[in-house]
Parts: structure tokens; C-alpha cells; sequence
């Protein structure tokens, strides 16, 4: 009920930028946290940033300084801007975003939800 659609990914070399993006779209009421998360191959899917609805952040240590995670809630996206890029950091990175479906009832609780991108591939190296 909830399709994020990610985007942004691809190839840079160690140093380099990438921004991604994340929008979300369906029957929404209410959009809490968002977030991104990585996974490289043969390990963990990690955290990477959240942002909650009213702008608090919290970052993983390993990307404090370099990534800002950023929202734009009249469109229900989340963005994700990567600087200084090192090749220990290429994944799959996945958006992730938790809030309440639209019922189309004012008189029904709103149930809720907790959605996860396709993943977009980040690759750094030279």
C-alpha cells in the first residue's frame, strides 16, 4: 500500500559525492521516520541516518561529518547526500520509511506501516 522508489545510485570514486533520493507514495496518512540503511556483500544490513517527522537526525558514527540526510514532506521524500566517499562504503543502500495508512475514514485507526525501498547500488572505487 506504501511504494518507495529510490534513486541516485551509481559508481564514484573514493572522495566523490552521490546524492540519493527516496519517494514515497500510496495511501499515506502520515509519514514518522525516515531513514537509509546499507548492506554490503556478506554482511548485516546497517544503519546508515533516520530523520524523524519533526527534523531530529541521528547518524551512524562511521558517517558523521560526511552524509546529511535531509526531508521534503510536502512531497514525502527523503534524501540522502554522501561526501567523501570511501570504497568500504559501497552497498546497496535502502530507504526505509515508518508512518500510518490513510483509512479514507476520519472514524478508523490508522494502522501502521513500515515500508523498505529496492535498493540502489553504491559502488566506490577507483
Amino acid at each position: 500500500q506504501v511504494q518507495l522508489v529510490e534513486s541516485g545510485g551509481g559508481l564514484v570514486q573514493p572522495g566523490g559525492s552521490l546524492r540519493l533520493s527516496c519517494a514515497a507514495s500510496g495511501s499515506i496518512f502520515s509519514i514518522n521516520v525516515m531513514g537509509w540503511y546499507r548492506q554490503a556483500p556478506g554482511k548485516q544490513r546497517e544503519l546508515v541516518t533516520i530523520i524523524s517527522s519533526g527534523g531530529s537526525t541521528n547518524y551512524a558514527d562511521s558517517v558523521k561529518g560526511r552524509f546529511t540526510i535531509s526531508r521534503d514532506n510536502a512531497k514525502n521524500t527523503v534524501y540522502l547526500q554522501m561526501n567523501s566517499l570511501k570504497p568500504e562504503e559501497t552497498a546497496v543502500y535502502y530507504c526505509n520509511v515508518r508512518g500510518k495508512l490513510d483509512t479514507g475514514s476520519p472514524w478508523t485507526r490508522k494502522p501502521d506501516f513500515d515500508s523498505w525501498g529496492q535498493g540502489t547500488q553504491v559502488t566506490v572505487s577507483s
